[in-house]
């Protein structure tokens, strides 16, 4: 079993809670973004989305370089990594549940259908 820091994943975690942070990384993965361009799409200030910057590169999911006057983003996706591998546990867990669900579905499907029984006072007509 991976052994994972709890405090890095916390963190991680904490970003990835917030649907604003979310879809920043979005942006990220598609290449590096100015505070500017992250701030954009929700009508933020500078200060806020700075905010939300401070609490991604705090997990170390993003790195930010100053270039002159503009603070430039781009995404560290190893953090990504430690995370998904802790959720591939309980993504082992749920395929195994939805195996043997499926497994069940199909014996169900496979066995012959019960025999029918009469209607009652339909014996003989």
């Amino acid at each position: 079993m991976v052994e994972h820091d709890s405090q890095t994943l916390d963190t991680i975690f904490h970003a990835l809670g917030d649907a604003t942070r979310r879809a920043m990384l979005g942006e990220l993965a598609a290449g590096e973004r100015s505070v500017g361009e992250l701030a954009e799409p929700f009508a933020m200030s500078l200060a806020a989305a700075s905010k939300h910057i401070k609490v991604l590169e705090a997990a170390g999911l993003i790195c930010r370089e100053v270039r002159g006057r503009t603070h430039m983003c781009s995404l560290d996706p190893a953090p990504l990594m430690s995370a998904d591998q802790w959720l591939g546990i309980y993504r082992r867990f749920w395929t195994s549940q939805l195996d043997t669900l499926e497994a069940l579905l199909r014996a169900e499907d496979a066995a012959p259908p019960p025999p029918k029984k009469p209607l009652p006072g339909k014996e003989g007509d």
